[in-house]
């Protein structure tokens, strides 16, 4: 009978959120899953729960049009929704939740920051989850006993410079139809390695949008885990007219469905091929950049696609010890830009290549195999 129940209002909350649609403008520009930080050796024994070293805290932010809100990250019996990993999820065991309910102020003890949850804005309590490189470095955290130090350049920015913690109100995120499936996100470590839903969502009703307009940006879930990431993502958001538009990872069976947009970015794996870098965005500005294959033997093929004109461009390649390889300016972009990058004379292993594109800056690994 509970389950019928749960159908019921879950269905309710669909409709509600459905019954203003009109045709959709792309708003949703694209997913960015940002490597927040990864675990070392003192990460592990300051943990509360099972950290095992090397482990990866991913950010998974839909990034949107001004003007456009989140509304809900749903699953359904066509479109299932999915996140998954090759070994199991990371939870704090005594500050960790489901969403992150925490203060600021217990984000200073062990590993509570490296929980895993989802949400509708929120990094913690009082503050929204920004991108690093959007973060304003005001309050930084700083954990004792060397814990979330590591410096470790596959994560970019280290967390005691900018913790990606910007003060502000988030919108609060609800959930219906997933009490079983969110259980793999509560306060004990290392409990499964699987998120599906089929038939619920968690959601904000009243539409959350990102601290900064411009760039709109929604943190949805934070993951941690020493395994491979898999998502596979059901966003759906609201228009600036009060309608709404639907985005699904999966080929809609039967072509256009219930007002649904297929996109491939809503999938991602990590370290899969191709590699979509980020997306660089102002308001009169927007890059997507893609690498692949990845890895390679030699030859990786670089992509940019330009919303406009773009004249202060370069990239520039280094090695793990980070020697700079290859230092390339790239003349005025408008549209599309490829070039296959050599790296045939080099030795197998890990590089890595930074893309700068009118000052905005993205860093991403190359591997030569």
């Amino acid at each position: 009978m509970r389950t019928i129940f749960t159908k019921i209002i879950f269905l309710s909350i669909i409709f509600m959120l459905s019954s203003a649609y009109v045709n959709a403008q792309n708003g949703l520009d694209t997913i960015i899953v940002e490597k927040y930080y990864i675990s070392n050796a003192a990460d592990s024994v300051g943990s509360v729960g099972i950290l095992p070293i090397g482990s990866v805290t991913y950010r998974i932010y839909v990034s949107m049009q001004p003007g456009y809100n989140f509304q809900m990250a749903y699953g359904n019996s066509s479109h299932p929704l999915s996140i998954t990993t090759t070994t199991s999820f990371f939870n704090n065991e005594d500050y960790g939740a489901t969403t992150p309910s925490f203060t600021k102020s217990n984000a200073k003890k062990n590993t509570v920051m490296l929980d895993s949850w989802i949400s509708a804005g929120a990094a913690c309590v009082g503050n929204y989850g920004v991108l690093k490189t959007k973060d304003d470095g005001v309050s930084t955290v700083v954990n004792a006993n060397n814990i979330l130090q590591n410096l470790d350049t596959l994560a970019g920015i280290p967390l005691t410079v900018q913790d990606g913690l910007l003060a502000g109100t988030p919108a609060t995120v609800g959930t219906i139809g997933i009490d079983t499936a969110i259980a793999v996100f509560d306060a004990t470590s290392q409990f499964g390695n699987s998120f599906i839903i089929n038939n619920g969502a968690w959601y904000c009703l009243g539409g959350a949008t990102g601290p900064d307009t411009t760039n709109n940006q929604v943190l949805i879930a934070q993951i941690t885990t020493k395994g491979r990431l898999n998502l596979k993502l059901n966003i759906q958001i609201g228009t600036p007219s009060g309608g709404v538009e639907k985005y699904v990872a999966d080929s809609i069976i039967g072509g256009f469905a219930n007002g649904e947009i297929q996109r491939n970015f809503l999938n991602y794996l990590s370290d899969s091929i191709p590699v979509v870098i980020d997306k660089v965005n102002d308001l009169n500005f927007y890059s997507t950049i893609s690498i692949f294959p990845n890895p390679s033997k030699g030859i990786f093929n670089l992509n940019i696609n330009t919303k406009s004109i773009s004249q202060e461009n370069y990239y520039t390649i280094y090695n793990i010890i980070g020697n700079i390889l290859v230092k390339k300016r790239i003349n005025t972009i408008f549209n599309n830009y490829n070039e296959a990058i050599d790296l045939d004379s080099y030795p197998k292993g890990i590089y890595f290549i930074e893309v700068s594109i009118n000052g905005e800056k993205t860093t991403r690994k190359l591997i030569k195999n």
